[in-house]
C-alpha cells in the first residue's frame, strides 16, 4: 500500500487515490452483469480506463471523490466508494452524491455502508456540504437499504426520469435519497 495514497481509513478499509493497476480490476467488475445490473450498460476496459483517468483528476482537484476501496492485507482493489457531482440537471441538481460501485465477491459484508458513512463525514465536515443525495433505480434494493442504514431518508415525491436514460426505457426512473448535514450530525451522535 506504500505506492497508494489512502485519504481516508475505516476500521476494515482503505479509501484512496486510484492507480493503474486498479484499472484492469475495475473493468473486471465492470463487465460484470451482477455489478452492472442496475446500469444501462456494462463499460469497456477503454472506458474504463477513461473513468478512472477522470475519477483520478477529479480527487486531485477537489480533494473529494469516489476513492478506490481496498481492503488492507486482503484484496488490493474492491470497488469504489466517494462523493461525486452529478452533471445532468433535474430537480434536485447541482449536487453532490454518494455512491458505490463493488466487486460481487465483496458484497453482503458491510464495506458499501462502512465506506459510505465516511464518505458522508468528509463531504459534511471537509467539504462542507449542506446536503448529499443518493439515487438509484428501484429494483436496487441492495442500495437502498444502505441508503437507509446510513441515515438517508427518501421522499416518494423526489423520484425521478433521469435525464441521461432514454424514455421507455426500464431503468430511466430513479428513486432520491437525502441527508441534510444536521440530520447527519443526529445520527453520528
Amino acid at each position: 500500500m506504500n505506492d497508494r495514497k489512502v485519504i481516508i481509513r475505516t476500521p476494515r478499509l482503505a479509501l484512496r487515490q486510484w492507480t493503474d493497476a486498479d484499472i484492469e480490476p475495475f473493468a473486471a467488475m465492470n463487465a460484470d452483469s451482477r455489478v452492472m445490473e442496475h446500469f444501462p450498460s456494462m463499460l469497456t476496459s477503454e472506458q474504463t480506463g477513461e473513468m478512472v483517468r477522470i475519477l483520478r483528476d477529479r480527487i486531485a482537484e477537489r480533494g473529494w471523490g469516489l476513492w478506490a476501496v481496498e481492503v488492507p492485507g486482503a484484496a488490493d482493489f474492491i470497488g469504489f466508494v466517494g462523493l461525486a457531482a452529478p452533471r445532468f440537471e433535474t430537480h434536485f441538481t447541482p449536487c453532490v452524491e454518494v455512491g458505490w460501485r463493488l466487486a460481487f465477491d465483496h458484497w453482503g459484508k458491510g464495506y458499501a455502508t462502512e465506506a459510505a458513512r465516511a464518505a458522508l463525514e468528509i463531504g459534511f465536515t471537509r467539504a462542507g456540504l449542506k446536503e448529499i443525495v443518493s439515487f438509484t433505480v428501484p429494483a436496487n434494493v441492495r442500495s437502498q437499504a444502505v441508503m437507509k442504514r446510513i441515515g438517508m431518508r427518501r421522499n416518494v415525491a423526489d423520484d425521478f426520469d433521469h435525464p441521461n436514460i432514454s424514455e421507455g426505457h426500464p431503468l430511466r426512473r430513479h428513486v432520491l435519497y437525502r441527508l441534510q448535514r444536521d440530520e447527519w450530525k443526529e445520527e453520528s451522535q
